[in-house]
């Protein structure tokens, strides 16, 4: 993920400096998969190499529980054009689907970021805002597109 941060800082809210100062337990953390975390980040391997990336944060609070987020989907430059940015896109899917109070995910993507859109559209996810000026690198603003997914599910809060 730092490779990503400081490839494409346009793309990602956080900064290389900000992500390489957090200790290793940090990143553990979002890689276990014990019970239901609050986040989690699924990983590919090419040849014993990690390929790409995906996380998921899951809002715990009672009037938000509903809804995950969908964050650093990233595949280095050397790893893309084989399909694994919809691959690890399906498994975060089917990973949010599987918990039961989840009935939607949303995430941010950059605006004009084509290729990345088209993932999401084509895995059922719509645009519901542009944020303008959302992101701040150096002296220039990104803006960020806004889009969200339902899973074809009723759940009744309690």
């Amino acid at each position: 993920m730092l490779e990503a941060y400081e490839r494409h800082p346009d793309a990602f809210t956080s900064s290389v400096g900000e992500r390489a100062s957090l200790p290793l337990a940090w990143w553990k953390q979002r890689l276990s998969e014990a019970g239901e975390p609050d986040e989690i980040v699924f990983g590919c391997l090419v040849e014993g190499e990690l390929a790409g990336a995906v996380g998921l944060s899951f809002e715990n609070r009672e009037k938000t529980r509903h809804k995950a987020s969908l964050f650093g989907m990233y595949v280095p430059t050397r790893f893309r054009k084989m399909g694994l940015g919809g691959k690890l896109l399906k498994h975060a899917l089917s990973y949010a689907s599987s918990r039961s109070n989840v009935m939607l995910v949303q995430l941010t993507v950059t605006h004009g970021n084509r290729a990345a859109v088209a993932l999401y559209e084509r895995n059922g996810f719509i645009q519901f805002g542009l944020e303008p000026y959302a992101v701040a690198v150096g002296t220039d603003f990104i803006s960020k597109l806004h889009m969200w997914r339902k899973f074809e599910r009723n759940i009744c809060p309690s």
